[in-house]
């Protein structure tokens, strides 16, 4: 998935893959676990990083794997 694609799907302007919802819903995981793993939605609008963080404390997704991209640690 590219980053273009990635943001439209996270954003709701563009319709997620799949044919089932499972699958649409895999494709809408794997959108915001790739603005995750690049970093770049700790830099886009602030619910983008808000929303992340809620989605990895919910375990939806994972911590970035780029230890260096993720935010600074919440209590």
């Amino acid at each position: 998935m590219d980053t273009f694609d990635a943001i439209m799907i996270a954003e709701g302007c563009m319709p997620p893959s799949g044919d089932t919802p499972e699958e649409q819903g895999e494709t809408i995981r794997a959108a915001w676990q790739h603005l995750i793993d690049t970093g770049l939605v700790w830099t886009l609008q602030g619910w983008f990083g808000r929303f992340a963080l809620h989605l990895i404390e919910a375990g939806f997704c994972t911590h970035p794997t780029n230890r260096g991209t993720a935010p600074l640690e919440t209590t």
